[in-house]
């Protein structure tokens, strides 16, 4: 499995997602953490697909709204390119539409046989946590059913051990949700990653980091 989750988009170490997938190459990006602001969606979308190309990757949009009840299409989709790309956004909306298009199985079975790479910042990269608690202090639960139709989930993909954090200290999050909520988990013995918006958690096989 091989994983690459940030903050925000590659932290200080695109090198290391390169390391990750090899030659840059095709790269499905997946915005559905935006579907709860349609108004934003479409320059979302750019603000990652540029940033992308300049590093040399070949960005298509998946939009996971146009697979509901077609999971077995959608995998063999997934399986066509090298990378995924999942930006941040709302991780409660972003959990529905994985369970709503069938991609969180799908996604499970493709990292397991080591047939892609996973890249997730922000609510792409909590999503892969073992649970959601504590993230409704930064995402809004609420803006699941109207826009998924579906009542919000608590589960994760619990494809890593530990809850992720991102955007501590950063501009990002001006009123300190993130370093709140680092605090909390702390005082609880909850085991998780806190990452500032350079930071970023590698997996690579059994091999896990923290990169600062």
């Amino acid at each position: 499995m091989r994983l690459f989750l940030a903050s925000y988009r590659f932290g200080k170490h695109a090198d290391r997602l390169a390391a990750l997938v090899g030659a840059p190459g095709r790269v499905a990006v997946i915005p559905n953490a935006c579907d709860a602001w349609p108004a934003a969606w479409s320059s979302a979308v750019t603000s990652d697909l540029v940033p992308l190309r300049k590093l040399g990757y070949a960005p298509e949009v998946l939009d996971l709204r146009e697979y509901v009840g077609r999971a077995a299409d959608l995998e063999r989709r997934l399986a066509e390119f090298p990378l995924l790309w999942v930006r941040g956004g709302n991780t409660f909306v972003l959990r529905a539409q994985f369970a709503r298009s069938g991609a969180d199985l799908a996604l499970a079975r493709l990292l397991a046989a080591d047939a892609l790479v996973y890249a997730g910042y922000s609510a792409g990269a909590c999503l892969l946590t073992p649970d959601l608690h504590g993230l409704e202090s930064m995402d809004d639960p609420r803006e699941v059913p109207p826009t998924c139709g579906v009542e919000p989930r608590w589960d994760g993909l619990n494809l890593v051990e530990r809850r992720i954090i991102p955007h501590i200290d950063s501009p990002t999050d001006p009123d300190g949700f993130g370093n709140r909520l680092a605090a909390d988990y702390r005082a609880a013995g909850i085991p998780h990653w806190a990452l500032t918006d350079d930071e970023v958690v590698v997996v690579d096989g059994d091999r896990v980091e923290l990169l600062r």
